[in-house]
Order: structure tokens, then sequence, then C-alpha cells
């Protein structure tokens, strides 16, 4: 007797889904078809009694349009490019100088008795020796596992590449840097990784872990909405947790230390935001054993969620001040220097981050320098950061900033770390 296939969706399509084949996931496509229609609008090509061809959308070609409606597509396309509104914070051209005068100013009395210029910790780690020689990585690859490899070898000089821990990566992504840990802690007992993501990722690497000895967790919420002491296995386990992140872009670094640093007070019945994968249960308190998180994007900063407003009001700086220092912070990686080429890749260090868009006004030419300029964007950065390591200071946390890669290699080459104090190193 021969056998039925069943509409599981692996044998045969689901009632009422695509009936395409997806040859690289072995499954078939599980959108929804319209009435009487045999594929979903991705695979219509595959209808081949189909009178309308469907082409790749020439904003993103990761999406397809039917060819007649191009058009009337292109207009509503999320992938359009969006006017980019005018802020009211930006003064005119003709007040712009003096204005920018005072602000210097305020930057400079702020800074003093500040250390310019950080540590330089370019370090490497011996899970990477293999990819990083590998000839067949190009340029953008070889620059990120360059710096994969010295936040692992920072990470180890600070003890937090050890056995009994949960290692909780902000800002995951497709989850590599967590990879790498994992690669780098072969043999440790009792490891565990949670991956915060608030957007939906293709071709996440934890998928590769599911049969590791390494226990690995996705969690897509917002940072903000995030208390890492309802997580399940934490609760349980009571395991210690070191927090990272590779370019955690501006608020996401403040709102994931005050994740790791600060209790949540959540009354009960209240409503909490949809997660994925992790369910989250009644608090407990969760112990941190450090923190190494590649700073960025400071020009994406939030007054509201900063962790250094004390810092800044001890030095006589508020809301508005701030607000100027995080759009001049862009001038440190816009470029402005002629004969120096900045790449798209050296701006914009993964697919998610926005693009910088604090555009100078036409008369900034006239009174000051490029040099001055990207000497001004990276004071800037400095004292934002310092407020960092101030609020972790204060939390009992040995803190500091370093260098971990070379300019030529990340414009965005700061990490910032913490460890317990009872737990410092020299190192620090």
């Amino acid at each position: 007797m021969a056998s039925v296939a069943v509409a599981d969706g692996v044998s045969a399509p689901l009632p009422g889904r695509c009936c395409f084949f997806v040859e690289k996931k072995r499954r078939y496509c599980k959108m929804v078809v319209g009435g009487r229609k045999t594929f979903c609008g991705e695979h219509a090509n595959a209808d081949q009694d189909s009178p309308r061809n469907r082409i790749p959308c020439p904003l993103d070609p990761k999406h397809t349009v039917y060819e007649d409606s191009l058009a009337k597509h292109l207009k509503k396309c999320n992938a359009k490019e969006k006017p980019k509104p005018v802020s009211a914070l930006n003064p005119s051209p003709r007040s712009f100088p003096a204005e920018l005068d005072l602000l210097i100013q305020k930057l400079k009395n702020a800074i003093k008795g500040l250390n310019l210029k950080h540590k330089e910790n370019i370090l490497s780690h011996p899970a990477l020796c293999g990819p990083l020689s590998d000839p067949k990585n190009g340029d953008f690859a070889s620059k990120h596992l360059k710096q994969q490899a010295s936040i692992l070898g920072n990470m180890e000089a600070l003890n937090l590449l050890g056995p009994n821990r949960c290692v909780v990566e902000f800002g995951a992504g497709k989850g590599k840097l967590s990879h790498w840990i994992d690669a780098a802690l072969k043999g440790a007992e009792d490891v565990h990784f949670l991956l915060v993501e608030r957007s939906s990722t293709r071709f996440k690497v934890d998928g590769k872990h599911r049969s590791a000895d390494s226990t690995f967790e996705r969690l897509q919420v917002d940072i903000q909405h995030l208390d890492l002491n309802r997580v399940p296995f934490l609760r349980e386990r009571a395991l210690p947790v070191v927090g990272v992140g590779k370019h955690l872009c501006g608020t996401a670094t403040d709102l994931a230390l005050r994740c790791l640093m600060e209790e949540r007070d959540t009354p009960e019945g209240a409503d909490r935001p949809p997660s994925k994968r992790v369910k989250l249960q009644d608090s407990s308190p969760t112990a941190v054993s450090g923190v190494a998180i590649a700073l960025c994007c400071h020009h994406r900063c939030d007054w509201r969620h900063y962790v250094g407003k004390e810092f800044f009001r001890e030095r006589g700086l508020g809301a508005a001040e701030f607000s100027a220092f995080r759009r001049m912070s862009s001038w440190a990686t816009c470029g402005f220097i002629k004969g120096r080429a900045v790449s798209q890749e050296d701006i914009v260090e993964e697919e998610e981050h926005e693009q910088v868009d604090e555009a100078p006004p036409d008369r900034l030419d006239e009174s000051i320098s490029a040099e001055e300029r990207e000497h001004i964007g990276r004071l800037c950065k400095l004292l934002i950061d310092y407020g960092r390591v101030r609020y972790l200071r204060q939390k009992g946390f040995d803190s500091g900033l370093c260098y971990y890669t070379s300019r030529d290699v990340s414009l965005e080459n700061v990490l910032l770390t913490a460890v317990p104090v009872y737990l410092s190193s020299p190192y620090m």
C-alpha cells in the first residue's frame, strides 16, 4: 500500500500554504496563498500558468514585485528613502558659529581632569586564529574577526571567560560574538548564552549550537523592556551574568547597563512586552560578574535613558548640552578630512545601524577646520563614555575604556569594560 504524504510542511505543503519547496530549508514555504492560488507572491514565478511576471524590487532585491505593478510599488516600498526632517535644535547658519564657540568652550571645560587618550589593548584570542588566517575572508569579514578576537582577548584578560556563567549578548544580531565566545569556552561547564535582539534576524549562527554542550537562548525583545531577574534559567540556576555587545548603538548601551545594574519594579498585572522563546517569570536578584561592550553611534544616544546624567550635571551640563554633544559626536566618523576616504563599512559597522544624519551647516566650513571638527567629535564621544564609566563605578565596579582595535579596522574602536571591584585586576 502506497504511503500518503502528511501535510506537515516537509513531506507535503501545509493546507492553504504555498506549494514551493525551499531547498535551503528542506521544507515547503509557509506563506499563506490567495484564493485558488498554488504559490505565494514571492514564489509566483514558479507557477508556469501565471500570466504575470515577478522581478526583484530595484530598491531592495530581497523581495519581488509584479513587473506590471512596479511603478505603483516603488511609491510605497518600505525601502524607499524617506525625507529627513529638519530639527528645530539645529541652529541657523547665521547663529551657528557663535553658538558653536560657546558649546566648544563648555566641552573643553567639562573634559578638564579627564584622561583624553585611552589605553591601547589590541589583543587576540586563539579561538580565532584559523578564521583570521583564512584567505577566503574579504576585508569586511576580516575587520569583524579582528574586532571579535580583540574583544575575546580583553575578556580573557579580565577573567570573564570561564565556566558557570551566563553570557548575555545585547544587540546580538546574528549572534556571532556569542558564537566565538562559545568557541573560546570549549570544555567549560555550565555555560549559557542569552542573545537579546529586538528585531527578527536572518542567518542566525546560534542555530549551529543546538546540539552543543552550551545552552543558547534567543530573546526577541527591546532591551528597555528586559528584566534579567525574570528569565527562568537565570532565576533557577542563579548564574552570574557577563554582559557583552559589539557595536551596541547609542541608547542601547545605556539601556543594557541599566538592565544589568538596576532592579526592575514591575507591578503585578502590569503590561509586559511580548517575547519569543524565553518566558519571563517573577524576579530575583541577578549577579553581574563583568561587562565588555564595544561602543558606537553616540549620535543615537538619548538623554532620557543616558546613565551619566549625574556626571553631566556635576560639570554644569544638562539635556541641551547633551543633545548638542551627541550630534557633534558624529563628526568623529564623518570623514571631513580631504584625501581620506571613509567607506560605508567604517561608518556603519552592522547592517541594522542607521547612517549618520547629523550634517553640519554650510557656514561651518568657514568657522572650523576639518581636523578640529574630528577632534571635537572624539571629545564628545569621550565625555559621554566617561559618564558611563562613572555610573559603573558608582555601582561598585572597576570600569574603564580602552582602544580594542585600530582606527583603520573600525572608527568606532573603544571598548567599555567593568568587573566588580573585589575582582578587579592590574589590567584595569
